[in-house]
């Protein structure tokens, strides 16, 4: 009797846990700084550890709580775009952006394409479930690509590839929408020959890209206008208070999908264009630093379940063939498509090679493709979300073991320090994207 009254109760055991998951967040990055291993792949370990015990029976698999996975990743998702678009300081242009539009409209199409025919052909799927597949493991991560983003507003570390990832991951997301959306048009009309491409190209690609372009820009300026420009007394700038760029990004993709745009694009957008209603002021690193701490939380607790749904059986249906696809994926089809982006561009091999290569997979595909089940029938769900989650494990591993070795070798070929507390910005590239 007096033994049970010792054991923990497990709301107790919820907050010692939250506890040291916040210990987690804040101190891992520093220790994980200057070694060949990155805060996912420590989170995915201790929650592989964690829902391994006997006594955890919760088994996290994204095919038994569909809905829940979907709206995890994709809030996830949005405050890692807003984090990304505060922190860019190189003002928007189309020729000092070169590098995200070849990312974009090069390299992100031929990826969908090339992974389209060998997911169709190696697993035999329909074509539309192909295009799915496809459409989630095209677009880079904005969330776990943080070790090769640029770093806060107004550090200056913002060199070509850093700045062109960030860049490629904020907007891919919403360009890889319609390519989702394509893979259920197509899946709800296969037998049936009812028109689908004109409302497919008119409304999921005109109307939503240009609508969560032009509604993310809109919202951007009223927040900048408001934070900024009011009157002297009441700038709310003077409050200190970080937490409005995550308003800022609840409202810009709340409003946007009430009018039935990309969402994704909108959050991009409004805090590249809330960025630039003052770019020098100091609110915006403060800013920066909320979102970044509740996308770090809100990261930590996802992998933690993705670790779970590892052992908790997420690849059980994966053949050699899927192992096969997933490292052609990752080690031919983004860095040939990256490198074929880049034609052409004044880069350094080592930067093009750089960029090419850390084409990371990660949440974002982990959203789509519960999206995309959420909104077409589709048997054999186990076997799509094995392949997915073994690209983004393969992802986290290969990209996390050689992320620091090779930023740090990138830096040092710069002429700049990766050991100094303060580093000097690199000189960039000799072309006209470093000049923008």
């Amino acid at each position: 009797m007096i033994f049970r009254d010792w054991l923990p109760d497990p709301y107790i055991l919820f907050l010692t846990g939250a506890g040291l998951l916040i210990a987690l967040v804040a101190w891992l990055p520093m220790v994980l700084k200057r070694l060949p291993l990155s805060l996912p792949i420590v989170c995915i370990a201790l929650g592989a550890a964690l829902f391994a015990l006997p006594q955890v029976t919760l088994k996290p698999l994204p095919m038994q709580f569909p809905e829940i996975t979907e709206r995890f990743t994709e809030f996830v998702v949005i405050i890692a775009l807003m984090g990304a678009g505060l922190k860019l300081d190189r003002v928007f242009s189309w020729r000092g952006w070169a590098v995200t539009w070849r990312l974009l409209g090069v390299t992100m199409p031929l990826g969908i394409l090339a992974i389209t025919l060998l997911v169709g052909w190696g697993m035999g799927v329909p074509w539309a479930v192909a295009l799915l597949v496809a459409a989630s493991l095209a677009p880079t991560d904005p969330v776990l690509a943080a070790d090769v983003q640029v770093g806060p507003p107004k550090t200056g570390d913002e060199d070509e590839v850093r700045f062109g990832l960030t860049s490629e991951a904020g907007l891919n997301d919403g360009f890889a929408f319609p390519f989702v959306h394509l893979a259920i048009a197509l899946a709800a009309v296969a037998g049936s020959g009812e028109p689908w491409f004109t409302e497919w190209l008119t409304y999921r690609v005109v109307w939503e890209i240009g609508a969560g372009v032009g509604a993310g820009w809109l919202i951007g300026r009223i927040f900048g206008w408001l934070t900024f420009h009011v009157s002297a007394e009441t700038k709310l700038a003077r409050t200190g208070d970080g937490l409005i760029g995550l308003s800022a990004t609840l409202v810009s993709y709340g409003l946007t999908e009430v009018i039935h745009c990309y969402g994704f694009l909108a959050v991009f957008v409004t805090a590249a264009t809330f960025r630039h209603a003052h770019r020098q002021h100091d609110f915006h690193a403060s800013m920066h630093e909320v979102t970044e701490q509740i996308e770090r939380l809100a990261m930590m607790v996802l992998l933690l379940l993705f670790g779970g749904a590892l052992v908790s059986g997420l690849l059980a249906t994966v053949t050699w063939m899927e192992v096969g696809l997933a490292l052609v994926i990752l080690l031919v089809v983004r860095p040939l498509t990256g490198l074929v982006g880049l034609l052409g561009f004044p880069a350094a091999r080592g930067e093009k090679l750089t960029l090419a290569f850390f084409g990371i997979r990660g949440v974002g595909s982990l959203y789509y493709l519960a999206y995309g089940l959420n909104h077409m029938q589709q048997p054999g769900a186990e076997r799509l979300w094995g392949l997915v989650g073994l690209v983004v494990l393969f992802s986290i591993l290969l990209h996390g073991l050689t992320v620091t070795p090779i930023m740090r070798m990138l830096d040092r070929q710069q002429g700049r320090d990766p050991d100094a507390e303060e580093a000097t910005p690199p000189p960039g590239l000799q072309g006209p994207a470093a000049q923008g």
